[in-house]
């Protein structure tokens, strides 16, 4: 969608726009899908839509409307994202079925709660008893120390591996002594959830990649890749996990590798491909309304130019050169909305940070700069804000993408902050909004940022982040993963432990520690 102008040829300035704008029906997931609850206590059902306009959102219980018992008891948030019932008794039990609608369609689904006594062991008691026990709704975190499983509502350590575990399929130990060294430790350096079915994370010294059974919380298997694997992405459309390797910490041979069949963990072949000089590589994430990717993009270390290939055939099909913008590309980000790629450019030897290309996906060409934005592009899951933090200025600028294609400043802060990563909440008080945190290389404060409100405040003394030295794999030496579609936590690693943010009320959680170097973090979650 966009604008497309048809002009007379001569006559400049004879000619005519066309405003084009791709309405998509509502999708939506609801969470949990069944819940019990004792009399008394809170409950809440929470309702994600997408689609274009946005959607708006209503809830039925065993299909009423509930709207005209709204009530201090009964209260609706966020546009309808979530259903709060305080204080609830046994009639609160029921189907309660959201309907998202706009101009185009409607979708809906059923989230179950039922009121009973805990001594009552019912199926809907045990099953809901049994979820908060299972697998899933949990980071794993992967350290010195190994791989420790961290449910974030009790702060609690669910499970510990240490360096000794044994790989099943091998009985290899999970991690190796290094030379002359007195402990075991491990050294990670990407990892990726694949359909919470397997986790698949690059151990870069040892120069191979290990597969583990989320439900079994065992390691599957390992398979041997090219050395230094340093980066893992997950294809969801094509169930591929695509491996970039180095060669040697110097990146002089660095390789694209391709496990196929990946939610499978059945015979699994290491795929090479032809793409030589690999920076990196970039493929967009799918949402609720964009569920196919086709292609992907890799980054030449040596070109200013940004080559696109075909994720299915694993082929080239362009180059798409920046030579007229000077331009090295870093980073890429991609909104469906208006179709546009965000390109990062390294900086330069001025110590000028030169100002984001963006890219139109529907003919790949180079419309230009986006405007003064420079920096590390992030782009919130469905497209409408694109946050840009400079680490040079420490600025943090934010852009908002209309569902027509227009680009608007609607942010520019200034922040004492060097910073490393970014992550999105979704806003628990206003729909389609979001919370921004941003963490730094160096200080040990987490800064956040409300964009519904403006609101700025900082979480401060969250420790020293591991050093950048002892993190060469990215630049981002302290990363923020957050927990899922409908999830309020943010983890963040210090050097030697670990931090939960409750999101929902921009506080501190907890603290986990002695989790030495624990930058590697996936989350695991039931939606």
């Amino acid at each position: 969608m966009g604008n497309y102008t048809c002009h007379a040829y001569g006559y400049e300035d004879l000619y005519q726009t066309h405003i084009l704008q791709v309405n998509v029906p509502p999708v939506i997931r609801v969470y949990p899908e069944t819940q019990a609850q004792e009399p008394g206590v809170s409950a809440s059902l929470k309702c994600h839509a997408e689609g274009i306009p946005s959607p708006k959102i209503t809830w039925l219980k065993n299909g009423i409307d509930i709207t005209p018992k709204l009530s201090k008891q009964l209260s609706v948030l966020a546009n309808g994202s979530e259903l709060h019932i305080s204080n609830v008794r046994y009639e609160d039990t029921g189907a309660y079925t959201c309907i998202a609608k706009n101009e185009v369609g409607v979708d809906e689904d059923i989230s179950s709660l039922f009121i009973e006594d805990s001594a009552r062991k019912t199926l809907a008691n045990i099953l809901w008893r049994e979820e908060g026990l299972s697998v899933g709704n949990m980071f794993y975190v992967f350290s010195d120390d190994g791989i420790t499983l961290i449910q974030p509502r009790e702060c609690e350590i669910r499970r510990q591996m240490k360096p000794s575990e044994k790989i099943l399929t091998s009985y290899e130990e999970m991690c190796v002594k290094g030379g002359g060294q007195s402990d075991q430790t491990c050294q990670w350096s990407s990892a990726v959830n694949v359909r919470n079915k397997f986790l698949y994370v690059a151990q870069p010294m040892q120069n191979r990649v290990l597969i583990i059974d989320i439900q079994m919380q065992k390691i599957k298997e390992s398979k041997g890749v090219d050395p230094l694997p340093v980066k893992l992405v997950y294809d969801k459309s094509h169930d591929q996990v695509w491996i970039l390797s180095w060669g040697d910490m110097m990146k002089s041979h660095p390789t694209l590798q391709v496990i196929s069949d990946a939610s499978t963990g059945e015979n699994l072949h290491v795929i090479r491909t032809n793409f030589e000089n690999v920076d990196d590589i970039f493929i967009p994430p799918t949402n609720l309304i964009i569920n196919h990717i086709r292609f992907g993009f890799i980054f030449n270390r040596s070109r200013p130019a940004i080559h696109k290939i075909d994720l299915e055939t694993m082929t080239h099909i362009k180059t798409i050169s920046f030579m007229n913008y000077s331009c090295f590309p870093e980073k890429l980000v991609y909104s469906h909305l208006g179709g546009y790629y965000f390109v990062q450019c390294k900086q330069n030897n001025s110590l000028r940070s030169l100002p984001q290309v963006i890219i139109d996906a529907l003919t790949d060409s180079i419309i230009g700069p986006n405007n003064a934005i420079s920096g590390t592009p992030y782009i919130s899951s469905d497209g409408s804000y694109l946050v840009s933090t400079d680490d040079i200025s420490g600025r943090i600028k934010v852009q908002k993408i209309t569902f027509q294609g227009k680009i608007t400043l609607i942010y520019d802060l200034q922040t004492n902050l060097h910073l490393s990563d970014v992550a999105f909440l979704s806003s628990f008080t206003e729909g389609n909004q979001y919370y921004v945190y941003a963490a730094s290389h160096l200080q040990t404060d987490i800064f956040f940022l409300d964009l519904s409100s403006g609101r700025v405040d900082t979480l401060k003394n969250l420790n020293d982040p591991v050093a950048q030295k002892d993190w060469p794999w990215s630049t981002r030496n302290r990363i923020l993963k957050n927990s899922g579609l409908f999830g309020q936590y943010i983890i963040t690693p210090a050097n030697d432990s670990l931090f939960v943010i409750n999101g929902r009320q921009s506080l501190l959680h907890c603290e986990v520690s002695g989790i030495r170097k624990g930058n590697t973090v996936v989350w695991v979650g039931e939606v």
